[in-house]
């Protein structure tokens, strides 16, 4: 995570930040994820069904990986030094483009959109969040998140 004086934020608009590491989807997370959210629909979970459909493996749920986002964005994104706490204030766009694949690596890119001081003290910064898979050239998602900082005067 880069953290920059919230006086300087602004000037990390559209400025390419470095990706987050790669991560391994397996079947087990698919499944605890399916067990966590009751989604057990067959395309996760029944690896000979999911073999017949045109994917010929089970796949992530598109929810699974938007999950994984904080987990990516604290690797790879952009916040204001002197944190005291963030909290998720939301998604203005989200797009599932590719399902992933059991086995596949997937991993963030963070761009900063946008950076408005909420109140003093309170910083919304709005980030577009794509998600790429390993090998492939159309990305799981791509997603513009809103988080706000809440950080010390």
């Amino acid at each position: 995570m880069l953290l920059v004086p919230k006086e300087e934020l602004a000037s990390y608009i559209d400025t390419p930040l470095e990706p987050s590491d790669w991560f391994a989807i397996d079947q087990q997370r698919i499944n605890d994820f399916a067990d966590a959210t009751l989604d057990h629909q067959f395309i996760h979970v029944d690896i000979e069904k999911a073999a017949q459909t045109p994917f010929g493996t089970t796949i992530a749920h598109g929810y699974l990986t938007l999950s994984l986002l904080p987990y990516l964005t604290a690797q790879c994104g952009i916040a204001p030094q002197n944190i005291l706490m963030a909290i998720n204030y939301g998604s203005d766009k989200l797009r599932f483009l590719q399902p992933v694949t059991v086995g596949s690596e997937v991993r963030a890119l963070v761009r900063l959109l946008e950076v408005t001081e909420k109140t003093p003290g309170q910083v919304l910064l709005k980030c577009e969040v794509t998600v790429e898979i390993k090998g492939q050239a159309k990305p799981a998602l791509i997603a513009h998140t809103l988080s706000l900082f809440f950080v010390k005067a």
